[in-house]
This record gives C-alpha cells, structure tokens and sequence, in this order.
C-alpha cells in the first residue's frame, strides 16, 4: 500500500506528552486530517480520518500507541484502584475448580481449571457399571489449552467433538483474535495430533461411521461461512458438497439430538433453510427439508422417525410442528406447540421419551416437559421474580433427566438436573463465591419503564440492601438491542465490587432484542431502530425520575451493537449521563455498511438496512454515532477494543475518537484503549488477562462517580 501524502504531526513530541514526560498534564493525541471525498447518493463527504483503515501503514500503529500512552498516563492514579480490584475480583473465584461431568456415550465429559493457569483443561472419565460417573475411573486428558497456548498471547478454542466410538477429538483453535480457526484431531489412544486439516473453519461435525467429517469454512474477505466440505479421515481429500452463494446467508452444520441426522443451517435475518442427510449415510446428498421462503424460519429435530420443526409460518413468535420424515412438508405437519402471541418459543430439546421446549415470555426464560406417552405438560418453575434459566446440555437422547443452567443476578450459576417425569430438580453445583458471599445481603427485582410510544420496557435491577432511592446512588446501566438476542439477568462475580460500594446496577431490556417476543426485535430494526436508542434514554430518565440515581451519578455500559447504543445515546443525550463505557464499539455505521467487502456488511442489511438504498441511507445517517458527532459537551468516555477484531474492525472506535477530540468543548476524560497484541472481538482469551482488564474498566467507572477504593 502506498503511503500517503501526510505525517502524524510531531509524533515524538506527541509520544513525550502522552507518556507525561516534560508536562504534568498530558496532551491528548491528534490524528493528522486528510482528505477523503466519497458520494453518497449524489451528495460529496469528506471523511478525513479514513486513513486510519490502513492496518499496515506504521502510521496507524504510532496513533493507536500513542492513545494508549495517553490513556495509560491519564489512568496512572487509577493503578492501585484496579489492582486492588483485580485482587478482590480474583479472591472470590475459586480458581482450582471442576465442571459438572456430562454423560456422553461410554464417559463422562468436564473441563477443570487450576490456579494460576489462564486457560480450562477438557478431560473425561469412563462410565462405570449402570452408566453413573466414577471418580474412581482414570482420567484421560484430552486437550490442554494452557499446553497450546504456550509461546501465544491468544488462543481461542472454537469447537470440541468427539467421534462417535470415543477414539478421535476434532476441535479447532484460533491464535489471532481474528476467528480464524484451524481444524484438527488428536488420537486419543496416542495423542497424537494431526496437522492442520482446514483453515477459516466455523462449524464442524462428525459422520456415525467416526471416519468422515463435514466442516463449513468461511470466504476469504468477507469472512461469510459459505462452503461446506465432507473428508475422509482416512487418506481422503476434501469434497465441496454444498455452497452458499446468496451474500444474504451464512451456513452452519451439527446433527440432532439423536445424531442421526447430519443438518446444514442456512440462515439470513428472516429467512431460513435446513438440508439434512443421514449420519450413517456421509457420501449421501443432502436433501432440502422446506425451500427457503421470503420471511419463513423454521429449524429441525428429529426423534423416533419425525422431524420436529420449530416455524414461524402463520406463527410470529414461532411454533413446533412434527412430520414424518419422509413428507416434512405442510400438508403433513401435526401441530405440537400452538402460537401464542406472548410467549416466544425458542427451541427444543428431544428425547427418547419427552421433549422440552425452551420459551421466554415477560422476560423470563421458562422451560415446558411435554410427556409422550400421556401427552401431558409440565411446567419448570424458579424461585426468583428476574432469573436466567438455559439449557445446560443433554447429550444422551436416552436420558430421563435434562440439565439446565440457573441463576439470577444475586444467585450464582446453578446447575440442576431435572426429572423429565416428574420435574423434581436436583442441583449438581452452585458457583462458590469466595470471601462469605451471601445473597441475603442483595435484592434482585423486576421494574418496568414507559416508552414515549408507551412501550413497557423491563428492567432487571440488582443492589445492595440499605442502598436508599433518594437520587444519590451511583447506577450502572447496561443494555444491547441488536440482533434479537436478549441480554440475560445473570450473575456476575466482578460485579459484587460495584454492589458492595453501593451502586445499583440496572440492565434495560430495550427492543431490538427478543426479550418480548420477535416483535421486541422487529420494533429495534431497519426503519425502527431508533427505538431501541430513545428506549434506552427514557429507561434512563425513569431510572433519575424514580430516584434510583442523577444524571451525574449515572454510568452506562455497551458492547459492539451496544457500543452503537452508547455512541448513539451520548450523541441525543450527552447531557444524561456521567460516564460512557463503550466496547468495540459498531459507531462508523455508514462506512462499514457501505462497503460490501467487509466481514459482516452484506449479511447485516436485513438488520440494519441497506445504506445504497436512499430511504435507508437518510435513516441510517441519521443515527450513526461517528457522522453525529457535533461540537459541544459530552460525558467521560473510556472506548476499548483490539486491533484484531474481526467483528468490529479497529478503526471505528479509533476514528470515532480521533474526530470526537475535534469537537468535545468539556474537559471529561476522552480515552481509547486499544489492544495491540492478539485478542479479538472479546478481548483477551486467558482467563486472568480478561479480568485485570474488567477490573480496569471497573475501577475507571467508580472512579467517574467518585468511588476510588
């Protein structure tokens, strides 16, 4: 690439500034402008920081270092704060801890941790007589993430299936932070591990007859899963057998819960398509179950000759029908679940003699038992008013109970078993919680905020008891809004260190989610995503009216889409909020939208809208965070990200920051920390690095709302 026709100003007098070195005060970077003309639908823009996209120019490396020189030297005093926390978050983990062993075939399956290792080891026991785990059994270490991450500052397993005789490990693992992973198997009888079998791997899956495999790659540039491959493990070469040529689709590949089906999953934003092909039949074709249809979703089970298919037709939040195998079409569906207008039902989970449907309705996950034989239904019921409840994973179609993952946001991760006949709940495991953790001393509830439509928008809030609604208690808002996933009320161990300093921590369930049903998702996207923007400020509004906290003691926090909601929110609102902390943030909407080349682009225009279309461009633009920005005051802003993210790439938040100094009149805090070093779109793949860097954000947030131990 040629350089181009500029130099960062002064770039070793900006270096010393930044490090403090000859000036008490730091001076903040400044990104050399240049001129960038585009057209956009006739109309001529300038984009003077464009340059920075160009990752190998060494002119974008000494940018980005310098804002982490700036940012490190603005946060110095902040050093023992976030160390103190690294240690009190660090102190209530159990360090040396062990899974839930899951049955699997002949054995049981689980990961342990040590203390002072970053990574989990993944190990399995053989079963004894009548199938029950023993710890008596030898235990066979399969993979050791610590042993392959050694020499590398990432790693990131990316999948982990045994064949179906129990002798072969395929998994895939990624050293960039870029998700491109490589494929593998290890021998477990030698450990022997084989050389690289593909790259840019994104799905992988096991034929019954342990010797071929099916694996989904992804193109090269855009990084779209497009291509599915079928290999012979034993001296074969690898076979293209099916492509998705459609920009609009992303593929994926597994098999049922009875693996008897291998299945294809080409999914866009609304519409879906399964192909499937029998396990013990790998050289087979597949064979489409429905064809794709404008707006129709549907995916499929399968059990004792049936296809079960979880639809959307005639259905907005989706119903469960079964067919025979052999004529899946409409005209032979059995409806097992009906539609209802306000429950969402989010999957299945069959077994030999039951299924359990996963739902969510008001919020809440739920689970149902439907009983084959007598055709009757069991309601999973949960103690709390505001839970998180998931499937914990089942492997056995044959199993009599199924596990589930509980927790609320004072209760810690709880692992059950429940009973498929009688529903009765057996727990494996709590999450210990180190240093006299008691759940007593926090409440969880659930409030609701109107909209300025009217909307009712849920809250989960969790603080600790004696904390007064007088309007002085520091808040901590979280909230996504994209994609339709909801955000979870979960429990979290590093967020005891804001309760325990009396700050509320609220997480707003804003449309654009599915937290209401597919309609929560429809009403936060293309031409109204605008929605899940003025929901967030009006749950912060009626968080300051209801004296839960002041706009100077609020602090809000969003990830990737959500960093879009921060950038967005500050942009309407900067007069709202204390202190903005915004994660990989997606704020050059227009850019990345408008370029067909980058990973994401194309397969996100039936979410976000297609920006060559004029009507979507006008809307787009109109709450892109970067093209918002205006000249005036904002709240303290910490935006973090990695330079190896493939998700939201670099130079959006280095951008948004490099034009956001031109124009902030306030003296707030404006930092970017950009990780140099491999991570990736979630930060740092070990364990202990992770949280040294939420114990840094944490420590800046407190800070922002004079918290400093």
């Amino acid at each position: 690439m040629s350089p181009r026709p500029f130099r960062l100003a002064g770039l070793a007098a900006l270096m010393s500034a930044t490090l403090g070195l000859g000036a008490q005060t730091p001076a903040p970077p400044s990104a050399k402008q240049a001129e960038h003309i585009s057209l956009w639908h006739g109309e001529k823009l300038n984009d003077p920081w464009f340059w920075l996209r160009e990752k190998t120019n060494p002119e974008v490396a000494a940018y980005l270092n310098a804002e982490n020189a700036y940012t490190e030297a603005m946060t110095k005093d902040l050093k023992p704060f976030s160390e103190a926390l690294y240690k009190e978050m660090l102190g209530r983990i159990k360090q040396t801890d062990l899974s839930v062993p899951t049955r699997r075939g002949s054995f049981y399956y689980y990961s342990r941790t040590e203390e002072g290792k970053q990574y989990p080891i993944q190990c399995r026991r053989k079963a004894a007589k009548g199938g029950t785990y023993s710890e008596k059994a030898p235990e066979e270490m399969l993979l050791d993430q610590n042993e392959l991450a050694k020499g590398l500052a990432f790693l990131s397993l990316g999948g982990f299936s045994v064949s179906d005789d129990d002798r072969t490990l395929l998994y895939s693992t990624d050293a960039t932070g870029f998700r491109q992973y490589k494929l593998f198997t290890k021998d477990l009888a030698t450990s022997t591990v084989s050389a690289p079998l593909a790259e840019r791997v994104t799905s992988f899956t096991w034929s019954s007859d342990h010797r071929h495999i099916f694996y989904v790659t992804e193109d090269d540039l855009t990084k779209r899963s497009n291509q599915v491959w079928r290999l012979d493990l034993k001296g074969g070469k690898p076979e293209l057998v099916f492509e998705e040529k459609d920009e609009l689709y992303r593929i994926g590949i597994g098999r049922t819960k009875d693996r008897k089906y291998l299945v294809v999953e080409c999914q866009s934003t609304d519409t879906w398509e399964a192909r499937y092909l029998s396990a013990a039949e790998p050289k087979g074709a597949f064979k489409v179950l429905l064809p794709r249809e404008k707006g129709h979703k549907y995916d499929l089970e399968h059990r004792e000759g049936l296809f079960y298919i979880r639809t959307n037709k005639g259905a907005k939040n989706f119903r469960l029908v079964s067919a025979p195998v052999a004529t899946p079409d409409p005209g032979h569906w059995i409806e097992v679940v009906p539609h209802r207008p306000d429950v969402l039902l989010e999957g299945l989970d069959p077994f030999e003699k039951f299924l359990v449907v996963m739902e969510k309705s008001q919020g809440l996950d739920r689970f149902r038992i439907f009983d084959i034989k007598h055709k009757t239904w069991r309601d999973v019921t949960f103690p709390e008013p505001v839970y998180a409840a998931v499937p914990g994973g089942t492997p056995e179609y044959t199993a009599t109970a199924f596990r589930l993952n509980y927790q609320s946001m004072v209760t810690p991760a709880s692992i059950y078993d429940c009973d498929l006949a009688s529903g009765q709940q057996t727990l494996l495991k709590q999450t210990e919680v180190l240093g006299g953790y008691a759940k007593s001393r926090y409440v969880t509830e659930r409030q609701w905020a109107t909209a300025r439509d009217g909307a009712k928008v849920p809250l989960s809030v969790v603080y600790k008891k004696g904390v007064k609604r007088d309007g002085k208690a520091p808040l901590f808002l979280y909230a996504y809004g994209s994609y339709g996933y909801g955000s979870s009320p979960s429990f979290s161990i590093s967020r005891l260190s804001l309760l325990d300093r009396g700050m509320v921590y609220v997480i707003a369930h804003i449309r654009g989610g599915n937290e209401l049903g597919e309609g929560w998702h429809d009403d936060g996207m293309l031409l109204k995503k605008m929605n899940t923007f003025t929901d967030f400020i009006d749950c912060a509004e009626f968080l300051v009216k209801e004296k839960w906290t002041a706009r100077d003691r609020l602090v809000i926090e969003g990830g990737s889409a959500g960093g879009l909601l921060m950038g967005a929110v500050t942009n309407l609102r900067p007069d709202l909020f204390r202190a903005v902390h915004s994660a990989v943030p997606f704020v050059d909407v227009m850019n990345t939208m408008l370029d067909a080349s980058l990973p994401l682009t194309v397969g996100e225009y039936l979410e976000w809208g297609n920006p060559n279309e004029k009507a979507a461009f006008d809307y787009m633009r109109a709450y892109s965070p970067y093209d918002n920005l205006r000249k005036g005051s904002y709240p303290a802003i910490l935006v973090t990200s990695s330079f190896n993210d493939s998700q939201v790439m670099y130079w959006e938040p280095a951008k948004y920051v490099a034009k956001l100094r031109t124009l902030k009149t306030d003296a707030n805090q404006l930092l970017l920390k950009m990780k140099m070093e491999p991570a990736g779109h979630g930060g740092a793949s070990g364990r202990y690095d992770a949280l040294k860097d939420k114990a840094f954000e944490t420590a800046w947030m407190l800070n922002q709302v004079g918290i400093n131990k």
